[in-house]
């Protein structure tokens, strides 16, 4: 009994030791299905965000739990369900499409976990459905396309034909490019998603004779097209205006001298201008190869950062989800796009580029900043916003 109570009154005068709760994040990966060239450049953006954070959040341990959904909703389901049953995961990000972010979305707003969209920023979570855990870290789908018609409109094209696949953020960008272009366009078409064979798109194209052709079309599928576009003969007479990711480094690479000349618009550019940006094109250069990193990749890196610095201006608490939302909500962390802020319904109020494709000074097909479509740009949903 008295070495009992000689322990106890022993531990007493033992400071309290705190062992650091392990932050855990959950990546619902596209490294296959019809978004996978796209979901391989945002894991390179994530797992360089990793690599220079020690694979810590805000000086916490973390695990980034990376798995891949095969851009599939339903396997989506499934995986975010074991994200938050068994893994206990405090943050969520990782999928490409819209129509996926839309199938998980519920079951992490109701468990209050913040999902940092790394891609889709899907209308319905501008407007009325939108979330305090729901953050639209890379764009609203409508914006850049917004951009792209007032680009179009400005450059005095009279004759606009459109395609996107039929899917979320097909029809979303659409919309926004006709929101963009203000008059009526010629006509306007949407194909499958993840479709390869476009020669009956390419037909109706030959025979409308538009001045212009805006493509919304990610990954393999604006591959195959610009491809098919080119064979046909139709780059001669036809100028070709699509959204970054129509025209990013992954569909320059497979591409190659095809689209040159190539214009479209997007939130960032790899040789913008901003410090971090800087930063960040150097170091993934020298992690990859020497290639120039995407859209979806410098989005995915963002993503990270912003997770690490909500950590440590929440005290190192991930638990503490109020203080991680207010954290999360003031976009104080060093972006790739430079400084910006989140409308009331936590979408980016930013700046929109034009940029063109130029061969740079080694010879390389890529992008190049061509100009400044809008200063700061608010999506046209957020009045419908309740938060």
């Amino acid at each position: 009994m008295r070495f009992t109570m000689s322990v106890l009154a022993a531990a007493l005068l033992v400071p309290s030791l705190t062992v650091a709760q392990t932050i855990k994040v959950g990546i619902a990966n596209d490294i296959s299905g019809p978004f996978s060239a796209l979901g391989a450049e945002a894991r390179d953006g994530f797992n360089l965000a990793i690599k220079q954070l020690g694979g810590k959040l805000g000086g916490q341990p973390a695990e980034f739990i990376q798995t891949d959904m095969a851009g599939n909703p339903d396997q989506a389901r499934q995986l975010v369900s074991r994200y938050l049953q068994r893994d206990k995961i405090d943050f969520f990000t990782g999928p490409i499409g819209s129509n996926v972010a839309l199938a998980v979305g519920p079951s992490l707003f109701a468990a209050k976990v913040p999902y940092l969209s790394n891609n889709p920023g899907p209308s319905q979570y501008a407007g009325a459905q939108c979330n305090a855990y729901w953050f639209g870290t890379s764009y609203q789908n409508d914006a850049f396309h917004t951009a792209a018609g007032k680009m179009a409109k400005d450059r005095g094209f009279k004759n606009m034909f459109i395609l996107a696949p039929d899917y979320p953020a097909g029809k979303d960008a659409l919309t926004g490019f006709k929101r963009g272009y203000e008059v009526a366009v010629s006509q306007e078409l949407y194909s499958k998603l993840g479709q390869i064979d476009y020669a009956a798109e390419i037909a109706q194209i030959r025979a409308a004779k538009p001045d212009a052709l805006y493509i919304f079309l990610p990954g393999g599928m604006g591959i195959n097209f610009i491809k098919q576009f080119n064979a046909a003969g139709l780059a001669q007479s036809i100028k070709l205006i699509g959204p970054g990711f129509s025209a990013d480094e992954d569909v320059i690479q497979a591409v190659g001298e095809p689209m040159l000349g190539m214009v479209n618009t997007a939130e960032w550019a790899h040789d913008l201008d901003v410090p971090a940006n800087k930063a960040f094109v150097a170091a993934f250069r020298k992690e990859y190869n020497n290639r120039y990193p995407s859209v979806y990749a410098a989005q995915a890196f963002d993503v990270i950062m912003s997770m690490d610095a909500a950590v440590k201006q929440a005290g190192g608490k991930a638990s503490d989800r109020e203080a991680i939302l207010t954290a999360l909500k003031k976009a104080d962390f060093p972006s790739v796009r430079g400084k910006f802020a989140y409308g009331k319904n936590n979408y980016p109020i930013q700046a929109y580029y034009v940029r063109t494709i130029v061969k740079d000074a080694d010879g390389r097909v890529t992008n190049k900043l061509d100009g400044k479509v809008f200063e700061s740009y608010q999506d046209v949903y957020v009045d419908e916003c309740k938060l």
